[in-house]
């Protein structure tokens, strides 16, 4: 690769070599020129305080790159350059409860925080929640390159009961580090809460989505209706807990219960007898069925909304 102008020159001559200019040394056919520019004030001899150089190509290549300063950024041998973390095997991902890897709970949540920020003490205080009798956290974890280290966390999904429905379970906060996006770890991700659950007895999944209609679709799902997690494992509140919530006051009776001493007694008129009132109509046993209205939602759109008012899918799949 040949650079011109010298380096002589440009220090010699800031204002007239503003621009650097680095052609391979290549046949013609395939010659590529990029040029380096940089303002003639900014340019100095100290290595710590050298500007950001801008590479801008005239043909096939990305019209423009930036090189930042920097003593590892600024080179062109390939035996400094830095290594890429190399993208983990299916076969080798496994699916554990957050509970049983107490040691993983900062990176899990580091990786849920990543797409929906939130207080990290609240992140962490959530997943500790994790029990085998829900609400329960699962981690897609890889093993690390480096032996003897920490696997990780490359996935996450939450499991709930579902409110008067023992065979069902909700499924939230499903998430892939970025980096693994679009490489069938989702999909993995899901085949393996569908394993976990069969394996626990359930036989159906729920969950909600904002733009991820069609990937869930392609796994399976339909939609459905919506349904309602169990925010506590148990069915009876502690009495510590229920006297927390202030008592209900009950209704007063809109009028008293008359009294018969207050009452005087009808007076009995004497006559001929009066007949009966003719007997009422009988109610209709049937009313019209209403008219049919649109869907509550397809796959063009829903009346679903979270609590933020943003449009929201529920899906299902029996498993």
């Amino acid at each position: 690769m040949a650079l011109a102008p010298s380096l002589t020159q440009l220090s010699l001559d800031l204002i007239c070599r503003r621009e650097l200019t680095l052609s391979p040394g290549l046949d013609r056919p395939h010659w590529v020129e990029l040029i380096l520019s940089a303002s003639p004030a900014e340019l100095t001899q100290d290595p710590a305080c050298q500007p950001e150089l801008t590479l801008r190509s005239k043909f096939c290549m990305p019209p423009e790159m930036t090189l930042r300063p920097g003593s590892t950024e600024l080179t062109l041998d390939p035996a400094h350059q830095p290594e890429e973390t190399p993208v983990p095997s299916l076969a080798e991902l496994t699916l554990e409860p957050v509970h049983c890897r107490p040691e993983l709970l900062d990176a899990c949540a580091d990786l849920i925080n990543e797409q929906w920020p939130r207080s990290r003490a609240s992140r962490l205080h959530s997943l500790r929640q994790s029990s085998d009798n829900f609400p329960l956290c699962l981690m897609l974890l890889s093993p690390h390159p480096t032996p003897g280290a920490a696997p990780i966390v490359v996935g996450h999904a939450r499991l709930s009961r579902v409110l008067d429905r023992p065979q069902s379970l909700l499924v939230e906060s499903v998430v892939v580090a970025r980096a693994l996006r679009g490489r069938g770890f989702g999909r993995h991700l899901l085949e393996g809460l569908e394993v976990f659950a069969q394996a626990r007895g359930f036989r159906r999944l729920h969950l909600t989505t904002h733009d991820q209609l069609y990937f869930y679709a392609h796994l399976g799902y339909q939609l459905g209706e919506p349904v309602q997690g169990q925010v506590f494992t148990s069915q009876r509140l502690s009495a510590t807990l229920l006297s927390a919530f202030p008592k209900a006051h009950s209704p007063q009776p809109s009028c008293k219960a008359p009294s018969l001493t207050a009452q005087a007694a009808p007076r009995v008129l004497k006559g001929p007898s009066v007949p009966p009132p003719p007997p009422l109509p009988e109610p209709l046993t049937t009313s019209p069925r209403p008219s049919a209205g649109p869907l509550p939602q397809n796959l063009l759109g829903t009346q679903y909304h979270d609590l933020r008012g943003y449009p929201i899918f529920w899906m299902e799949k029996d498993i």
